[in-house]
């Protein structure tokens, strides 16, 4: 086999920011695809590879989350050890466990299949039927016997510090999902007529298509690079770990990792067994508008977190290494200098975004999705569901990176009760005050995750000495010149309207307002300090340095 002499060790700052294109890339690449993506199948399949994909995202975060990054953890740890021998056997044990998991999770969907589908419809009639339903999920269960593997490869890779192949593989695997969902769907609907059923299931398939093209480059790259895997930097007497030992330690780390990603999963389950049941109910909703709507909330609405979330997910990325080497040290003033900046970081990039967002809520959809009745006035509020979940990881990172596992599993908790107890309240109080039924399920939701968030910054505060006010600082005048960036677009919404039928016109008007609104954002941003208080003197200059030269 030839040796790859291309994939060499990554640096802290280098790995986090490969990392962090890898996912901003692929965040794009699953914003762009619906666009034409929605074109094909419409409202009624987007509700119906809504189905399948959420129930996928809890299955898949049983089977997969928590466990690469604990092969991760411990195999770098193990490595900067001397313990070879150990290191191997988390690899190989990592890799039976995620395949353990994955039949067992691709048996439950198999097996449970009509059971969820009747879950999810109930008794409605008149959109898609159970066998529908049954189908799909049955298609995206396909995809969780190859999945748990291909993010043990990546724990592996990212265990040796070598961050450009599992990130490579990232790209790789959401290309070739993309693809097939845009051909796939569309030669099966347009050109061989098999029922939007059928092209919903292939788009769902495009998963496995994806996981396998990125498993086979990683796997290539491993093979390749067996030596490096086996380079011994020390020498030292390796004591003898048993397997019992290694899983302990697995199962350990992952636990916390697994928690959250199942819980952010049942956020979405809450409204897939409840939104079209109450809408049809209670709002008397036809079942293909109760359809239509839950379709946007769970499929073409959240798109548009992921822009939000890909940048908590970087804030995140550089922040659990740093964070973890001044807890390690044993430096709090350190720590919640760093907590602090984190935050306000987020804030800073992630308010205005959602609040600009918002306000072009209208041009926005048509661009994408085209003329439609219910989704602006959907993305016009369910957009900070983004911001506050962005929010939420960061501070559950923390809490996490300072093993706080108890309280991790409190917030959580506590969030979800919340959710599930507001959910159809909401829902009917909405409607009962003349509002939109449907802003009751997102206001829900957002509740949940505020709860979360507010006690896990009276842990931080409470049990670790944790002070905001450089956030709280930060946070007000990032309102203010926020507030001042809407205030300027209304002003110029009254010269150029935002509402208009053509795409063309739209995607214009977005540029122009965004255009618009970042400078007034950043110009005021500027001159009041704020900037240079959150990024620092030395970056901003650095910054104008670098745009003045390619002036």
């Amino acid at each position: 086999m030839k040796k790859d002499v291309t994939m060499k060790k990554s640096s802290f700052i280098n790995g986090a920011m490969i990392t962090s294109v890898a996912i901003i890339i692929t965040k794009i690449l699953g914003i762009l695809y619906v666009i034409p993506f929605h074109v094909v199948i419409g409202d009624e399949g987007g509700a119906l590879y809504g189905y399948a994909y959420t129930i996928y995202l809890f299955f898949i975060s049983i089977s997969t989350a928590g466990i690469p990054l604990a092969v991760s953890r411990i195999v770098s740890e193990y490595q900067t050890m001397g313990y070879y021998n150990a290191k191997k056997r988390v690899f190989k044990l990592g890799k039976r466990i995620s395949v353990l998991l994955g039949m067992i999770s691709f048996i439950l969907i198999m097996v449970l299949a009509p059971i969820m589908a009747k879950w999810i419809l109930g008794d409605v009639a008149g959109g898609s039927s159970i066998d529908d339903v049954v189908f799909v999920i049955r298609v995206i269960g396909i995809a969780i016997l190859i999945v748990p593997v291909l993010s043990i490869y990546r724990g592996y890779f990212e265990g040796h510090r070598y961050m450009s192949p599992p990130s490579i593989s990232q790209v790789l695997e959401q290309l070739f999902r993309v693809l097939t969902i845009i051909f796939g769907s569309y030669i099966t609907l347009k050109v061989f007529n098999a029922g939007l059923t059928s092209a919903v299931g292939i788009a769902l398939f495009g998963a496995s298509i994806g996981a396998f093209i990125s498993y086979f480059y990683l796997l290539d790259k491993y093979k390749k690079n067996a030596s490096k895997f086996n380079e011994r930097i020390r020498k030292v007497n390796e004591p003898i770990i048993s397997n019992k030992e290694i899983i302990k330690k697995l199962v350990l780390y992952a636990i916390p990792f697994i928690m959250i990603d199942a819980c952010r999963s049942l956020y979405n389950y809450i409204d897939m067994f409840s939104v079209i049941k109450g809408l049809v109910e209670y709002a008397k909703y036809s079942v293909s508008d109760a359809e239509i709507v839950y379709s946007m909330l769970s499929t073409w609405s959240a798109k548009f977190n992921m822009i939000i979330l890909a940048i908590s997910s970087g804030v995140v990325v550089s922040l659990i290494p740093n964070l973890t080497e001044s807890v390690i040290k044993e430096n709090g003033k350190d720590v919640s200098k760093k907590i602090n900046l984190s935050l306000s970081m987020l804030l800073f990039v992630t308010l205005p975004m959602a609040l600009g967002i918002s306000f072009l809520a209208k041009p926005i959809w048509t661009v994408f999705y085209g003329n439609s009745t219910f989704g602006p006035s959907i993305l016009k509020y369910y957009i900070f569901v983004g911001f506050v979940t962005g929010l939420f990881t960061c501070l559950i990172t923390i809490l996490q990176t300072l093993k706080d596992y108890k309280n991790v599993f409190i917030c959580l908790i506590s969030g979800l009760i919340v959710k599930f107890m507001l959910n159809m309240y909401l829902l009917r109080t909405f409607y009962e005050l003349g509002f939109s039924p449907y802003y009751g399920v997102i206001t829900a939701t957002i509740l949940g995750f505020l709860t979360s968030l507010v006690l896990a910054i009276i842990i931080l505060h409470s049990k670790y000495k944790i002070s905001f006010e450089n956030v709280l600082k930060n946070f007000i005048d990032i309102l203010c010149v926020s507030l001042l960036m809407v205030v300027v677009l209304m002003v110029l919404k009254f010269f150029i309207p935002i509402s208009y039928s053509n795409r063309l016109l739209c995607l214009l008007i977005i540029l122009l307002y965004s255009l618009v609104g970042a400078t007034v954002y950043f110009a005021y941003a500027n001159k009041t300090k704020l900037t240079s208080n959150i990024f620092g003197k030395n970056m901003i200059n650095s910054i104008k340095k670098i745009i003045l030269k390619r002036r």
